[in-house]
């Protein structure tokens, strides 16, 4: 298995997109856009905007994906 030790925050989401993909404001004031795990995607866990949620960050810091809800 892959150890990826990506730099995860919480957040929230602030508005929905196509393709499960949403915008999340974390909680040190900065709009990022996400996606969700693919996990998520399995077990049909909704999010909807004003959720909390934690995501894990991509290299760059401008995408991530949510990972779970809190």
């Amino acid at each position: 298995m892959i150890d990826n030790k990506r730099p995860t925050f919480n957040g929230t989401v602030i508005g929905a997109l196509p393709n499960t993909t949403f915008k999340v404001k974390i909680d040190n004031d900065t709009e990022i856009l996400a996606h969700l795990s693919g996990r998520m995607r399995l077990n049909f866990i909704r999010v909807l905007v004003g959720d909390r949620v934690e995501v894990e960050l991509s290299v760059d810091k401008r995408r991530g994906r949510i990972i779970r809800r809190l």
